[in-house]
């Protein structure tokens, strides 16, 4: 069933449900999910009734409706999330003060060659860095769920070729890989003293070099 074509006047219906209505259940799953829904799961809430056109119409909708407001609906590469507008979380941050970032660079310059040349091989990535990679860079990456292997190179030995996850740019908030910094600007964020701050806290106490 669809939205039903009725006059202008009337709301909008899907079965006995309004336009409204559907609208305030979108939020409600939104507003409570920890994770970005996609709009396949978003479908599940109207037993898959509720066309992909009309449902990106109605998202478009609660993000304009919420535009001035102290949180935002975006998009990332996962489907459809709310958060905190950047100019909210230093108030935010007073309730429970983050933790200093600390990252190692052996983690950041990892994650950023996988990134820009993936998928790559760990041989790949030590001839990038000039020195090997512990097995704990890669581990630690691999439990963020930043990185997953997608496959194995067809040479002698078959090692995993990696890549990033749909988690990782979840969390930069990016759409797709092409919505990734010029490398340059990467590079400079991994030299900054305050590191990337768009990323989680990984602590790296033993994965240092």
């Amino acid at each position: 069933m669809s939205v039903q074509s009725i006059p202008r006047s009337e709301p909008e219906t899907l079965g006995s449900l309004t336009t409204d209505k559907i609208t305030q259940i979108l939020e409600v799953a939104l507003l409570t999910t920890q994770e970005p829904l996609p709009t396949s799961e978003l479908k599940k809430l109207f037993n898959h009734e509720l066309s992909t056109a009309v449902l990106s119409k109605l998202l478009h909708g609660i993000r304009e409706k919420w535009a001035d407001s102290g949180i935002e609906l975006i998009t990332v590469a996962s489907g459809w999330r709310f958060q905190t507008r950047p100019d909210m979380q230093p108030y935010l941050d007073r309730l429970a003060p983050p933790k200093a970032p600390r990252y190692s660079r052996a983690v950041l310059e990892t994650l950023a060659i996988i990134a820009y040349r993936q998928p790559v091989t760990r041989g790949d990535i030590e001839e990038i860095r000039g020195v090997s990679v512990a097995s704990t860079v890669l581990k630690s990456l691999s439990a963020r769920g930043w990185i997953e292997a997608v496959g194995h190179r067809n040479v002698a030995g078959k090692p995993a070729l990696f890549a990033t996850t749909s988690k990782f740019l979840d969390d930069l908030k990016l759409r797709s890989l092409e919505e990734l910094p010029p490398l340059e600007e990467m590079k400079s964020l991994l030299d900054s003293g305050d590191n990337n701050q768009n990323l989680p806290l990984i602590e790296t106490e033993a994965n240092k070099e």
